[in-house]
Order: structure tokens, then C-alpha cells, then sequence
């Protein structure tokens, strides 16, 4: 099977410094939100400075911002959604200069009693994509670092906020997700589902880059109908939306702090 054919050099013949070289003054962590709707909220409350617009494919462009949290510098931009596309986004960044990623955006729920909005930090994730098999051997799951997810916890708990931990479901295939498959996974122990998590993982440590998660409850796929619930946010969720960002940014913050 050519997923188990993982070759760990380093070096590709196409490489992200081809098209960039270290930015001057990157932040050295980067968040990274997959919602349009948080992503303009974040720009209209901290009309941020503009870092760089060279992250772009044939698509679409993804400029990157910069952002003052408690004399933390902070990267942020919106990613786009799947594991090849987010991949590709991160090796350019990290190519850029930074060290430590957090993601945030929106899973499906495997669990019948998770209500949306729910905050969950994922420990380890099932690797059904196919990104993360160029960058690690095959192996059924991925484990999150422990400390990144203590240091993300540490700002939960300041703040009161209820969160879970739990495994996640990332998969490449959004209409594919059969009642069969959600059970198998539900049965190895996923609580959620994703399309970057693992991938996304997988990179950083064949990089040698720091990387946690925080999700937010969105649709749910536990029940035998499927129910949507708010996995398109509205423009209306404003309170929402705004503690969402101060709370990634603190999460952000307090990773920048711990990993040099």
C-alpha cells in the first residue's frame, strides 16, 4: 500500500523555502482559526497589523496577522479546512519561523450529551487522512504532547471554563462519515471528529514544532439523524466569538511563554 511507504528524509525536491524565507520579527506562535465568521470578528476587535500575504495557493490567499496579547506577540490567520490544505498552510508558516501552533475551530460530536459550544482539548487522534503517512510511519492514532495540553488546561481552569479531553476522529472524507464508521470509532474511543487534528500533529513533530487543539462543539453525529446543529456559526453568536478568540489567545499566550 503506498501510505506505508513513509520516507522520513527531510528534504523533499519541493520545499517550502523555496517560496519563503524567515519573515523579520514573526511571532513564534501562531493561531490559527478555520472560521471565516470568528476570523473577521477577530479582525473587526483588533484591526491586527498585517504580517504577510505570501501564503496563497491557486485559490485563495491567507494573510497572516500579528497581534499584541500581554506583551506576547501572536500570529494569526485563517487556515483552510482539511488536512492537505491545512498542512501545506503550516509548513509555509513554520518556514516563516514559528515554533508552536494551536488550532481552533469547530468538531462533530460522538457523544450524545456534548452540547454545542462545548470546549474539548483532543489527546490523541485517529489518523484516518492521508497527509499525516508522509510524514510519520502508518500507526492507527497520534498522541498529542502532554504539556501543550497541560498548558491549555492551566487557562481553563483559571478562567472556570468546563472543558473534556478525549481522542478525535480526523478524516479526509466530511460525506463519508457512515453510521458503521462513526460507531467503529466511537468503539476505539473518539469522542469527535475532525478533518485536521492528526495531520496537523503529525507535522509538527516531523518538524520539531510544538502543536495543540481546542475544539468547540459543533454538529452532532451520536444520534441516528443527523443533527447540525451550529457547525456554521452565526454572526449574531458576537459574545461567543469574542470569548472564543480571548480565550485562544491566552491559551496562545501562555504556550509562547513555556516553549522557546
Amino acid at each position: 500500500m503506498l501510505l506505508e511507504e513513509f520516507d522520513k528524509t527531510k528534504t523533499a525536491v519541493l520545499n517550502p523555502e523555496h517560496f519563503h524565507s524567515k519573515v523579520k520579527d514573526m511571532p513564534k506562535t501562531c493561531v490559527l482559526f478555520f472560521s471565516k465568521s470568528v476570523m473577521k470578528f477577530f479582525l473587526e476587535k483588533y484591526k491586527p497589523e498585517l504580517i504577510s500575504e505570501k501564503i496563497e495557493n491557486a485559490t485563495a490567499m491567507f494573510p497572516v496577522y500579528k497581534v499584541n496579547v500581554k506583551g506576547i506577540d501572536l500570529a494569526v490567520y485563517l487556515s483552510a479546512v482539511g488536512a492537505p490544505a491545512c498542512v501545506s498552510n503550516a509548513e509555509e508558516l513554520i518556514s516563516m519561523g514559528v515554533r508552536n501552533i494551536l488550532t481552533v475551530g469547530c468538531c462533530g460530536c460522538l457523544e450524545k450529551d456534548m452540547e454545542e459550544y462545548s470546549i474539548i482539548i483532543p489527546t490523541s487522534a485517529i489518523r484516518d487522512e492521508g497527509t499525516s503517512y508522509h510524514y510519520a510511519p502508518v500507526s492507527d492514532e497520534t498522541i498529542l504532547t502532554k504539556k501543550v495540553i497541560k498548558t491549555i488546561e492551566d487557562v481553563m481552569k483559571r478562567n472556570n471554563i468546563h472543558y473534556r479531553k478525549g481522542k478525535t476522529w480526523t478524516t479526509d472524507a466530511i460525506f463519508r462519515e457512515t453510521r458503521k464508521k462513526i460507531n467503529d470509532r466511537i468503539k476505539q474511543g473518539a469522542i469527535t471528529v475532525d478533518m485536521e487534528c492528526s495531520a496537523m500533529n503529525v507535522l509538527c513533530k516531523f518538524r520539531g514544532v510544538n502543536y495543540g487543539q481546542i475544539f468547540y462543539a459543533a454538529d452532532m453525529l451520536a444520534n441516528e439523524k443527523y443533527d447540525p446543529r451550529n457547525i456554521l456559526i452565526k454572526d449574531h453568536d458576537e459574545e461567543w466569538k469574542e470569548k472564543l478568540i480571548d480565550l485562544a489567545f491566552e491559551c496562545g499566550a501562555e504556550i509562547d511563554k513555556k516553549f522557546k
